[in-house]
This record gives structure tokens, C-alpha cells and sequence, in this order.
């Protein structure tokens, strides 16, 4: 018996023997972090956005953006730097008390040192107003692109796809009155 507890120790000891070393256990390894990763990135664009850290949000992106956000009426999807999505989204979301993103339903496909990620996306917008109407929810999912560098991983593609939108679509406007 003290024989067999000994070698089971060892095979323990050893990592479950040479199926542990061989490529694809490193391998799957590596796609999972990656895949951690990324998802990581997008998460982190989320909290800092909700964070108001705009320096942070820079701080996610690549030093270019193909920025999509047509299905929320905006013009064509177009090149933007990291600063002006942080300065546009400052002076859009400066109005509300609140903002609280929600993401899940992460699919991320890894081909080297690049990166296709979709994921689902609710967002609040809060702002108490005479009205009682108070939060605005976009509902939605995001197809972002990364690329993985020295800094690690960077969105630079952006598109996010509006399902619809729910509450009170002139929330500002109804806080003025």
C-alpha cells in the first residue's frame, strides 16, 4: 500500500505523466489566455467607461480605430484616435448621474496576434428629472477587432449593433424641463 500511495505521488508530482507536456496541453493553454485576454480588454473598456476614465479608455485602443456606431444613427463607420472616442463619449455622457454597462455572451476567436470578439452589451444611462422617467437602456451586442502588441491586447475595430432602445430616449431633454 505505501508503495502504491508513492507512485501515485510521483505521477501527481510529474504533471499526470508526457500527455502534460506534449504541444497541444501548452497550446490550449495559450488560446485560453489569449482568450482571457481579450475578453479582459473589452471588459476593462466597459468599467472604465462607466469609471469616467478617460485616460483609461484611450489606454484600451489601438493607436487607430475603425469606430462604427451607425445603428445608433451615427454617420458612416470612420478612422478616429482613442482621444476623440474618449472626448465624444466625455461630452455625451457628462449630462448623466450615472452610466452602467453590462456585457456578457463572449465569443473570441484568436488567429495569432489577432483578435475578433463579440459579445452581447446592455447600457443604463441614468439622470433623475421632474418626469420620473429616469434611465435610458440601450440593448445591444459588439463586434470589436484586437490586435496584441508590446502593451498587450488593443481594440481597433469597433461596431456596436442596437437591438433597441428602451425608456426615455430624450432623458437630457427631459431633465431640462
Amino acid at each position: 500500500m505505501k508503495n502504491l500511495l508513492f507512485a501515485l505521488c510521483i505521477v501527481l508530482a510529474a504533471g499526470c505523466g508526457p500527455v502534460h507536456h506534449s504541444d497541444g496541453f501548452h497550446g490550449n493553454l495559450d488560446l485560453i489566455k489569449a482568450e482571457n485576454d481579450v475578453i479582459a480588454a473589452a471588459t476593462r473598456l466597459f468599467v472604465c467607461t462607466d469609471n469616467r476614465d478617460w485616460t483609461c479608455v484611450q489606454d484600451v485602443f489601438a493607436p487607430e480605430v475603425l469606430f462604427d456606431m451607425t445603428s445608433l444613427g451615427a454617420p458612416q463607420a470612420e478612422k478616429k484616435t482613442p482621444r476623440q472616442i474618449a472626448d465624444a463619449w466625455d461630452q455625451g455622457l457628462k449630462p448623466l448621474a450615472a452610466v452602467h454597462h453590462q456585457a456578457g455572451n463572449f465569443q473570441a476567436t484568436i488567429r495569432g496576434n489577432e483578435a475578433d470578439l463579440f459579445c452581447y452589451g446592455i447600457a443604463y444611462h441614468y439622470l433623475p428629472n421632474p418626469t420620473d422617467r429616469n434611465t435610458r437602456t440601450f440593448v445591444g451586442s459588439y463586434n470589436f477587432r484586437l490586435l496584441k502588441g508590446e502593451n498587450g491586447w488593443k481594440i481597433d475595430r469597433f461596431k456596436f449593433n442596437l437591438k433597441f432602445i428602451d425608456g426615455n430616449k430624450d432623458l437630457e431633454g427631459t431633465a431640462m424641463k
